[in-house]
C-alpha cells in the first residue's frame, strides 16, 4: 500500500510512525508534514486549506489510501472531492463533518437524537444580545464559538467579567476569525472528562482505547485552554459497564442518527465526554483523531493500523478485531514559551536522539519543527510530543518525563502533571 497522510503536526507524525510499521505499507507521504515527520514519511508541500490542491496532489501520487489528520480539510469537503474521483479516503463528508464544524449543529443534533448533553442557554449572533443573556445564567457558564478556532474557541467562564471579555474577543474583535461570529452558550457540567474515539464505516463501529486529554496550559488544570498539553491511556481506566453504556446511549445513537439524517459518517469520530454524577454527557464532537490523544494511543496499538483504515475506507470494518497493549501510555507536549499566547519560534532543539534512544518505550513525535542541515528548530506553539508506554501508568509517566528531561530548547514549556492524577487513582484502587 501507498498511503497519503494529510496534515503536518504531532498527530500526523504519530499516524505516519504507526502506519510505517505495517508490512503492507511500502510508501508514506505526508502533506505538508514537518521536519521531524520527514524521518518517517516523504513530506510534500500542500496548503491544507486548499481542497483543489490536495485533490491535485492525490491525483499525481495515486495513493491507495488517504488519511486526513486535521479537521479543516474535512470541514471544507476533501472527502467528497476524493470520493467523486474514486480515491479511497478515511474521513467524513463535508455534511457529516459539521459535527465539528458547527457547535450549533452538533448541539441541535444531540438534542434531536435524545443523546445526553448539557442544557443550552441559547445561540447568539449578536454580541449585545449575548452580553444581556449573561444576566440569566448560572455560573460557571460555557461559551463556545460556533466554528473552527484551532482548539481555542471554548471558555468555561467563572464570572460575568471573563464571560463578557471572551464574547468581546470572539464577536467584536474577531480574534479567532469567522468561527466566533456566532456563539453557543450552555450550562457547565461537573465531573471528569474522557476522550472516547471510534472508527466507523457508517454502520460498523470500532472503539479505540479511552484516553484523557489535559487542555489547560499549566499544572493543576490552570490557565487558558490550549490545543492539548498531554494525554494518557490505560487499560481499565473506565469500567466495562460504563463503556457499554457509552456505546449504547451515545455512540451508536450518534452513528445511526447521522445515517438517518442523510449524513452517513465514515472515519474517526471523537466524543468529548463528561462523566457526571447523573451520567455521561457529550461535551463536543471532533471529526478526526484527537491531538494529543493520538500520540498516546498509537504506542498502545498492537494491530496493523493500515489494514484497519483500509477496512474503514472499503466498508469492511466488521472483519477486524484490533488488539491493544495491556498496559498504559502517556504523552507530554513540549511547547514554546508563551503558548497559547504569543511565542517565539526558530529555537534549536537538542537531545532528540538521546530521548528516543536512551529511554525504553519512549517515542518523540514532532508537532512543529523544521530541519536545516541535520539540526531541528521549533516552528509552532506546540513543538514536540513525547510519548511512552509502560507496564503501568506510573511506569509510562516516569518514562515520558525521563525522555522529556533529555530534550532542550530555549523557552521550552510543558506540564509536569500529565497522567499523575490517573496514576494516583490507580494506586488508590489497588489499596
Amino acid at each position: 500500500m501507498k498511503i497519503l497522510v494529510i496534515g503536518g503536526g504531532g498527530r500526523e507524525h504519530a499516524l505516519a510512525w504507526k502506519l510505517r510499521q505495517s508490512p503492507r505499507v511500502e510508501k508514506i507521504w505526508c502533506a505538508p508534514g514537518n521536519g521531524g515527520i520527514a524521518r518517517d514519511a516523504e513530506c510534500v508541500p500542500v496548503d491544507t486549506k486548499d481542497v483543489a490542491a490536495m485533490v491535485s496532489l492525490a491525483e499525481r501520487l495515486h495513493p491507495d489510501l488517504t488519511v486526513v489528520g486535521p479537521e479543516q480539510p474535512l470541514v471544507l469537503g476533501i472527502a467528497d472531492e476524493f470520493a467523486k474521483r474514486g480515491l479511497p479516503i478515511v474521513g467524513p463528508s463535508k455534511e457529516a463533518a459539521q459535527l465539528e464544524g458547527s457547535k450549533v449543529f452538533a448541539k441541535e443534533f444531540l438534542m434531536r437524537r435524545g443523546i445526553p448533553t448539557a442544557a443550552t442557554y441559547g445561540v447568539f449572533d449578536s454580541s449585545g444580545v449575548a452580553h444581556t443573556a449573561l444576566s440569566a445564567v448560572q455560573w460557571p457558564v460555557v461559551i463556545k464559538a460556533d466554528g473552527l478556532c484551532a482548539g481555542k474557541g471554548v471558555l468555561v467562564a467563572p464570572n460575568m467579567f471573563e464571560a463578557s471579555a471572551f464574547i468581546e474577543r470572539l464577536m467584536e474583535k474577531h480574534e479567532l476569525g469567522p468561527g466566533g461570529d456566532r456563539i453557543l452558550m450552555e450550562a457547565a457540567l461537573r465531573g471528569e472528562e474522557l476522550s472516547y474515539i471510534v472508527l466507523t464505516d457508517g454502520e460498523q463501529i470500532l472503539p479505540l482505547a479511552p484516553a484523557r486529554d489535559h487542555k489547560r496550559v499549566f499544572d493543576g488544570d490552570l490557565g487558558p485552554n490550549t490545543g492539548g498539553m498531554g494525554a494518557y491511556s490505560a487499560e481499565g481506566m473506565i469500567p466495562a459497564t460504563l463503556e457499554k453504556a457509552i456505546l449504547e446511549t451515545i455512540v451508536r445513537p450518534a452513528i445511526a442518527g447521522m445515517a438517518a439524517e442523510g449524513r452517513p459518517y465514515q472515519g474517526f469520530l471523537y466524543f468529548g465526554l463528561m462523566l457526571t454524577p447523573t451520567g455521561t454527557k457529550v461535551l463536543e464532537f471532533n471529526c478526526r483523531m484527537g491531538d494529543p490523544e493520538t500520540e498516546a494511543l498509537v504506542v498502545r496499538m498492537e494491530f496493523d493500523l493500515a489494514a484497519v483504515l483500509e477496512a474503514v475506507a472499503t466498508n469492511r470494518l466488521g472483519s477486524v478485531a484490533p488488539l491493544w497493549r495491556p498496559a498504559a501510555s502517556v504523552c507530554v507536549v513540549m511547547a514554546s514559551g508563551g503558548y497559547p499566547g504569543e511565542f517565539q519560534v526558530g529555537k534549536k532543539i537538542d537531545g532528540l536522539d538521546a530521548a528516543a534512544a536512551g529511554v525504553p518505550g519512549a517515542v518523540v513525535f514532532h508537532a512543529g519543527s523544521r530541519v536545516e542541515t541535520g539540526k531541528y528548530y521549533t516552528s509552532s506553539g506546540r513543538s514536540l510530543v513525547v510519548s511512552a508506554s509502560g507496564s503501568s501508568l506510573q511506569e509510562a509517566t516516569r518514562a515520558a518525563y525521563d525522555a522529556v528531561g533529555k530534550i532542550r530548547f530555549e523557552g521550552a514549556h510543558y506540564r509536569r502533571d500529565i497522567g499523575i492524577r490517573g496514576a494516583a487513582r490507580v494506586r488508590a484502587s489497588e489499596e
